[in-house]
């Protein structure tokens, strides 16, 4: 038993990190979006719901590939906000290509939801395919 719990204090160190790094990346996400996700979350706004769903899994997945890979804690860290950089650009990227994304999101528009959803998380797939550090 005492060997099955030898990881323990790396899970949970990690686990932590991850949480910290989860939370910071939806404080910053919500900030750098023109739109209030969880105000339009709690107002059954499906349109935000899925957009910040798909985009938080694809924080996650590099993220993961980065606890994984990860030879020290800093290395977990400093991925871990490599993931979060490039997803608020990709945020940044659809808006570009979609000028009242933000609006759309909140009048509750599915394509515009589904698209930058689409985009976050294929960011974040190719993002954790990346991290082979």
């Amino acid at each position: 038993m005492a060997s099955s719990l030898a990881g323990l204090p790396d899970f949970l160190i990690f686990f932590v990190i991850a949480t910290v790094l989860v939370a910071l990346y939806l404080a910053i996400y919500t900030l750098a979006t023109m739109h209030n996700e969880f105000a339009l979350i709690r107002e059954n706004v499906i349109s935000a719901a899925t957009s910040l769903g798909f985009s938080l899994v694809g924080f996650a997945l590099p993220l993961a590939s980065a606890i994984v890979h990860a030879q020290t804690i800093v290395d977990c860290l400093i991925w871990g906000l490599v993931a979060l950089a490039v997803q608020i650009t990709v945020y940044w990227l659809v808006r570009i290509v979609m000028p009242n994304l933000s609006q759309r999101i909140a009048a509750g528009e599915m394509a515009a939801a589904l698209f930058l959803g689409a985009a976050s998380l294929s960011a974040g797939i190719i993002n954790a395919a990346a991290m082979t550090f």
